[in-house]
């Protein structure tokens, strides 16, 4: 059968002389892997800059059931970038975001809530005319809705610390996973947040390498076997000029 459906590129890798396999995210059946043969050619009727990281596509795939690659027949830009891929601040965050959401996600199921999700996060990246400097930490705050340890939102100004292993806020800042008042106070503002007010959150750079630091720390300790994220030291120096 045919699959239509849009898709965000999360990885593209080489595969022999002439072809690539590419990780998509799908609006219809979420994460899927392809073939492209040919891709790598001359006279290659689907051009390899349309598989590019980010990418936002329109395609029509092969769909074997119980097949893990298929082949995509058709494919075209579903929306054109007028800045991410040409600027390195948006680029590195768009790339942090790709690189956790790539190594975290692993089911091939329909989850239209969070295909829009990231879809929003790469638009936003492209066309805000406000500073993006929050937007991998509203990211990364938000992402763990869709994968089953959002933190509690029960803070108070009697429970200003958040514990990273029991996802919740509590009383005690002498706990082992605790963060300080300051970084728990935060957290709170991100997940009260929309992506278009996450902005108004007043961080420091310290703060902000600290702050996603320790969400990272969070994934650790509730994802079995979750890797480093490459992509965080270049946002941290990109972030830093």
């Amino acid at each position: 059968m045919l699959l239509k459906t849009r898709g965000i590129v999360l990885r593209s890798i080489k595969y022999s002389e002439t072809s690539l396999i590419v990780e998509i995210y799908t609006e219809a059946q979420g994460l899927k892997k392809y073939i492209v043969s040919g891709v790598r050619t001359k006279k290659a009727k689907i051009s390899a800059n349309l598989l590019q990281v980010m990418s936002i596509l329109e395609i029509v795939a092969y769909d074997k059931q119980g097949r893990d690659l298929n082949r995509i027949k058709e494919l075209k830009t579903a929306f054109t970038y007028q800045q991410l891929p040409f600027n390195i601040y948006r680029s590195s965050v768009g790339l942090f975001i790709t690189e956790v959401a790539q190594k975290t996600l692993r089911q091939s199921e329909s989850n239209e809530a969070l295909f829009h999700f990231l879809l929003q996060l790469y638009l936003h990246l492209d066309q805000s005319e406000t500073s993006i400097a929050n937007v991998h930490l509203y990211f990364l705050a938000h992402f763990t809705q869709f994968l089953g340890f959002a933190p509690d939102d029960n803070y108070t100004a009697s429970r200003p610390y958040f514990n990273l292993q029991e996802g919740t806020f509590s009383d005690n800042e002498t706990q082992q996973y605790a963060l300080n008042q300051r970084q728990s106070l935060l957290l709170n503002q991100l997940l009260n947040s929309t992506l278009e007010s996450c902005h108004t959150i007043e961080l420091n750079r310290v703060e902000r390498h600290q702050l996603v630091d320790q969400l990272l720390r969070y994934y650790q300790l509730h994802l079995e076997n979750f890797p480093t994220i490459s992509a965080h030291s270049i946002l941290k120096e990109v972030l830093s000029n």
